[in-house]
């Protein structure tokens, strides 16, 4: 039953031209160069190392790897990690 409303919500937003990332909760990823991501629609923490962060959303985990990984900003839903950056992969729902 979620499955299908969730259906008419995107059909929804893409006929109204609404921005999906507010209407529907999801993820929102500002990459600044090679050393700053901030992450908007975030559902928490998964782990955290120096070197691989995974993030939480509803659209599953977020994994960004790289070097001397840090917290920056964290507040509300919104994460701003710094570091020198390698990847940033969708692990996806599982």
């Amino acid at each position: 039953m979620e499955d299908r409303i969730n259906k008419v919500k995107e059909g929804l937003v893409e006929k109204l031209d609404l921005p999906k990332d507010v209407v529907l909760n999801f993820p929102k990823i500002i990459i600044t160069g090679d050393n700053e991501i901030t992450i908007e629609n975030h559902k928490g923490i998964i782990s955290f190392e120096d070197s691989e962060m995974k993030i939480n959303s509803r659209v599953g985990a977020i994994i960004i790897k790289g070097v001397g990984l840090e917290i920056l900003f964290i507040g509300g839903d919104t994460i701003t990690i710094g570091g020198k950056f390698k990847s940033v992969v969708y692990e996806g729902l599982v």
